[in-house]
């Protein structure tokens, strides 16, 4: 378990976010959204467009519901930090992802090894805005509940190089869909525009 400890919801649904934790969404969202142009895929774009992200605060996950459930039919869980798989995999098989409900520190703002609020609403919800996309992530989950523990592994391995870390080629350029990728400083640039890793084709 890491350092961070969840932030628990009211009876409304809300959580108290402090004026330091609002600053750092506000730090987070201008400089990844400078960062992702022309890096992210197009229908990464357009989700965050949708979603119209809070810009000074730390946004309730009612709020994000309101505009996935009218859209693709989903919506986010809050949930305490990283959950265990067979849980992570049903809130997905009902169309709901998990989202922890803290955000990093001022001093973790570049890197946190555990995924947080930003990680969760920012690399991933824009994307659940695309029914195609939200379909394949509902039809993830039910596959991982349903098949054997030699096929479980496999699709994890499989979910951390597509919904956390893939890209794809559109028009001969390298485009962003991985969460993982996308909510962060460095790495969007990195596996975007670096020589350094190795990326394998899908098969």
């Amino acid at each position: 378990m890491g350092k961070y400890i969840a932030k628990k919801p009211d009876q409304h649904g809300i959580i108290d976010y402090t004026d330091v934790e609002d600053h750092t969404w506000a730090q987070l969202l201008t400089r990844q959204t400078e960062i992702i142009q022309g890096r992210a895929c197009d229908e990464f774009i357009h989700g965050l467009e949708l979603l119209q992200l809070p810009k000074d605060r730390v946004p309730q996950c009612k709020d994000v519901n309101d505009v996935l459930q009218d859209i693709t039919g989903w919506s986010v869980e809050s949930v305490a930090s990283v959950i265990p798989e067979k849980e992570f995999y049903t809130l997905l098989a009902n169309k709901k992802f998990p989202a922890a409900s803290f955000i990093r520190r001022p001093e973790d703002i570049d890197y946190l090894p555990e995924p947080d609020i930003f990680h969760e609403l920012f690399g991933h919800c824009p994307l659940l805005t695309n029914q195609a996309y939200a379909d394949f992530v509902g039809w993830y989950g039910k596959t991982a509940l349903s098949c054997s523990r030699k096929e479980f592994l496999i699709l994890t391995r499989l979910f951390w190089f597509t919904i956390e870390f893939g890209l794809f080629k559109r028009d001969g350029k390298f485009q962003v869909y991985g969460g993982g990728i996308l909510s962060s400083k460095e790495e969007t640039i990195y596996y975007v525009e670096s020589d350094v890793p190795t990326r394998k084709q899908l098969n």
